[in-house]
């Protein structure tokens, strides 16, 4: 029997912080250690200290995961996020039709699956298995309560497959058993596999494992701004990882941990309970604490641990990263916006020029990191900064560098014409403001 290829496990947490994980300068809980498994992961590959996501808000950096491309050349991701109103459309979503990761990967004889969040459009029009899962299991969409599995509209929302599935239990660890079912029924198959594992933690409603007497009272509000606190938040995030180990531990029963590459990251930046330190801002901002995320992956056949790496990236980079891996190329009518990363993961010490470019209908932002520079506009306002020597984005260098603030700003405006316009009709579903909560 030939080898099979190399697996996949794409992990993507949902709203963590940049320093929420002890490998990332967190701290301990009263409880200990927050992340220990993802910290193992890191200490046993590598981890990136300048990767990004596509986008500082959750749906948008979900689109450019799928396609390997800026979400913007599609319409679904200008709404920031997805939204609960959207549910029936049949053009705020995925398209079908459109090439994704799972979907390449499929043509190439993986097997491939979808264990947790969707948030990329609602039936008929959309959903996991038209865009190139074989089976999937998890909420459609951005939110949900953690025991109840109700949406922010109080619809239930786990499904199974295209059917609405009911099941007892707190929903990452219904997510993380599912995933360590699947990894034990992929042993069994001759073809590789392609899992993205997207948790909702630790999203809100802000619920641990132990607060099922809680539920029906939250299943009425699962916004509640007056909720939550660091020690529940980050006992979500340890829930998280624990279910990681369980599922790193039956990829060394099966025997396919060191023929597999699991990727670990976010989707966005952190919110109310996170720590972004020394970043500043979080989810909705393209200040760094809302797009610069951890970014872990581990595979022992061709990762040598205790890698670190200061090479810049984001989302989409890791997914062209798998197809590169698996030898499978982009469908030639929609040529991929992400970089391969494995020359990076196979020798931390390679580095390669990755100008990396955002923009936001929110308060009209735009960003565009280029080497140590970034160019940033909030509000109408243009900064510039050099992100080595000032993480926080606290001392704009606009006006004592003024050709490098207008080279970068033509960058980003070519880069720009290059993408569709944002519609006129795209909306922005911000959940709280400066009326709810003091901002820094």
């Amino acid at each position: 029997m030939t080898e099979k290829g190399t697996n996949f496990i794409y992990i993507v947490a949902d709203d963590l912080g940049f320093a929420d994980l002890g490998c990332y300068g967190g701290r301990d809980a009263d409880f200990g250690p927050v992340s220990p498994v993802l910290d193992a992961m890191a200490a046993g590959g590598i981890q990136f200290t300048q990767g990004y996501s596509n986008s500082p808000v959750c749906s948008p950096t979900r689109f450019a995961l799928m396609t390997a491309r800026y979400q913007y050349r599609l319409r679904g991701a200008a709404e920031e996020p997805i939204n609960s109103k959207s549910r029936g459309s049949d053009t705020l979503g995925l398209p079908p039709a459109h090439p994704t990761l799972p979907s390449l990967l499929r043509g190439a004889g993986y097997r491939t699956a979808l264990i947790g969040k969707w948030h990329l459009g609602y039936p008929p029009s959309f959903g996991p298995l038209k865009s190139g899962y074989e089976e999937s299991f998890g909420p459609l969409s951005g939110g949900v309560d953690y025991f109840t599995h109700c949406d922010s509209s109080g619809n239930h929302d786990l499904q199974l497959g295209e059917a609405e599935h009911h099941e007892e239990g707190y929903l990452t660890d219904l997510l993380s058993r599912r995933a360590v079912d699947y990894v034990e029924r992929m042993a069994k198959q001759d073809a590789p596999f392609f899992l993205s594992l997207h948790y909702t933690a630790p999203h809100w409603p802000w619920e641990t494992r132990g607060d099922v007497a809680r539920a029906p009272a939250i299943r009425n509000n699962l916004f509640d701004l007056a909720a939550g606190n660091i020690h529940v938040y980050r006992r979500m995030i340890h829930h998280m990882d624990e279910g990681i180990g369980w599922i790193m531990e039956a990829l060394r029963r099966t025997g396919q941990l060191d023929n597999t590459l699991v990727v670990f990251t976010s989707d966005n930046g952190g919110e109310r309970f996170s720590d972004n330190w020394p970043l500043v801002g979080g989810k909705m901002d393209l200040t760094e604490g809302g797009i610069r995320v951890p970014w872990i992956a581990h595979w022992p056949r061709q990762i040598a641990p205790g890698g670190v790496s200061d090479q810049q990236c984001m989302t989409m980079d890791w997914s062209a990263t798998m197809l590169d891996a698996a030898g499978v190329a982009a469908h030639p009518d929609y040529p991929l916006d992400g970089q391969s990363l494995l020359p990076v993961l196979q020798d931390p010490a390679k580095a390669f020029a990755r100008p990396l470019f955002w923009r936001m209908n929110h308060r009209g932002q735009r960003a565009h990191r280029n080497g140590d520079w970034k160019y940033l506009r909030v509000d109408g306002n243009d900064y510039l900064f050099n992100i080595p020597q000032d993480e926080r984005e606290r001392a704009n260098l606009a006006r004592h560098q003024p050709e490098r603030l207008a080279a970068m700003r033509a960058a980003w405006e070519i880069w720009d014409a290059s993408m569709p316009p944002i519609p006129a009709d795209a909306t922005v579903s911000l959940g709280y403001s400066a009326k709810d909560m003091p901002q820094r």
